[in-house]
């Protein structure tokens, strides 16, 4: 009797929080020296010198250390001042981001390489391990190794035992 109520009042005080519209995770695989170079393949590339940018489509995959990140397309936004540095790189068409034993798989993604993040939308799902959530934004600090679930957030915890 005293495990039952134990799991009950684990529920009630972790039920909430689950469901909660902003829950912050830690990422311990996401963890990620932006520094490193970027490699980019995908089926074809077109670039636009007018607005600075690059677009790759089809398979594209981006690679940087161990984190990959893959999609339909991605566009490439250069900062200004035309000294080749990349702003960000905006990813469509399903969007999956591994690092490590994580995962997580979107519709579309922002990784912005000068702050060290990458936000999620649209149907994000992640999985750590056994564990997955889901929302409607993730946004990842790669250098804390840190993130934070927005938009009806939801969970499920594999207890492993009875």
């Amino acid at each position: 009797m005293t495990r039952i109520a134990t799991l009950a009042t684990l529920l009630m005080l972790c039920g909430a929080p689950a469901l909660a519209q902003g829950t912050n995770i830690a990422f311990g695989g996401l963890k990620h020296d932006t520094s490193q170079p970027v490699e980019v393949a995908s089926d074809s590339l077109s670039i636009d010198q007018a607005d600075g940018s690059a677009e790759f489509s089809g398979n594209v995959l981006i690679t940087q250390g161990e984190m990959r990140l893959s999609a339909g397309a991605v566009r490439v936004v250069y900062a200004p001042g035309g000294a080749g540095q990349i702003s960000e790189m905006r990813a469509t068409g399903g969007v999956t981001l591994v690092n490590g034993a994580e995962a997580a798989e979107a519709r579309e993604a922002i990784y912005s390489i000068d702050k060290g993040t990458v936000v999620m939308t649209g149907d994000v799902l992640l999985t750590q391990g056994q564990n997955a959530l889901s929302s409607n934004t993730l946004t990842i600090n790669l250098a804390a190794g840190t993130g934070i679930l927005e938009g009806r957030v939801r969970t499920v915890f594999q207890t492993g035992g009875n």
